[in-house]
């Protein structure tokens, strides 16, 4: 069973749900220390003093803010525990929102949060109910980790998630990074949507959605363990080149997106379309005898 990291309360109203949280993911990356290539001795970090040039035990360790390189405001954990927060020890509920109205760029980790005791369990059901049949979720509000948290409550199976989310000033501004102004055609998106559609699906379960970097990596732990020389790395299918005709591009990548589902090597159906061709306009009586000049028409 997982641990609980933060044990408060739902306060919904005047409803107070005692509850657990507890982490709702798991981190099953492979890490490495770092030692010493000559002799292979571990290489770890230590915490020094700068002033007494020696090293610290955690016990003479505090926290502070730096004003100026001179003054520094020490702030102690006992400071930190009792701020004047109504969410010291709750997660305050203050509205339900459509859960399309948060951008999910402000979305964070996710936590379980479990019913505290018996007494817990009929207004934590009340409130994973009304969510489940609800189409909003709570925003809400909790201090946590020396800082005031913002997220969202909502219902997953029979669980109430608590999901973190950034504030609004914490969202960089995504001007800064659009692309210049370029013209996209009718046909060329038609083609995006073709290749959208091929390559839809109704889930995301499948070894293509497998974490293959970890057991490539475990693979070549494994093998160097048992002195064994790794396996070499496949050659890439194809090489990434620039695009220069963006339509030959989106039939190519819907032939090839069939053709991994297994519909067929058929041809894909995008297909520029090309606009028709102007038809020469009538010349009036008055122009009929008109001589034609040397020059060229433009062309369309």
């Amino acid at each position: 069973m997982p641990r609980t990291i933060w044990s408060g309360a739902i306060s919904f109203g005047l409803v107070t749900v005692p509850i657990h949280v507890q982490s709702a993911t798991e981190d099953h990356s492979v890490h490495f220390h770092q030692y010493h290539l000559v002799d292979g001795g571990r290489v770890r970090y230590r915490k020094v003093c700068e002033l007494e040039d020696r090293e610290v035990q955690q016990s003479e360790i505090g926290k502070g803010y730096e004003v100026s390189r001179d003054q520094v405001i020490p702030i102690s954990d006992a400071e930190l525990d009792n701020l004047p927060l109504p969410t010291a020890r709750a997660v305050e509920i203050d509205a339900f929102v459509p859960l399309d109205s948060i951008d999910p760029i402000r979305l964070g980790d996710g936590y379980y949060l479990a019913p505290d005791g018996q007494v817990a369990a009929k207004p934590y059901k009340l409130l994973l109910q009304a969510l489940g049949r609800s189409s909003r979720v709570a925003v809400a509000k909790w201090a946590w980790h020396g800082r005031e948290r913002l997220g969202i409550l909502r219902a997953k199976d029979d669980v109430l998630v608590l999901q973190m989310m950034r504030w609004p000033d914490e969202i960089r501004d995504a001007a800064e990074v659009a692309p210049p102004a370029v013209s996209v055609s009718e046909q060329e998106i038609d083609g995006a949507l073709a290749l959208m559609d091929t390559m839809a699906r109704e889930d995301l379960e499948g070894p293509e959605f497998q974490d293959t970097y970890t057991e490539a990596l475990e693979k070549i732990i494994e093998a160097k363990r048992e002195r064994r020389e790794p396996a070499e790395a496949p050659e890439p299918e194809t090489e990434p080149s620039q695009v220069l005709d963006l339509m030959a591009a989106l039939n190519e990548s819907v032939a090839r997106a069939r053709h991994s589902r297994g519909e067929g090597e058929g041809e894909a159906d995008v297909h520029e379309i090309h606009p028709p061709k102007k038809t020469a306009k009538k010349q009036s009586a008055g122009k009929a005898g008109k001589k034609p000049s040397g020059r060229r028409p433009r062309s369309a």
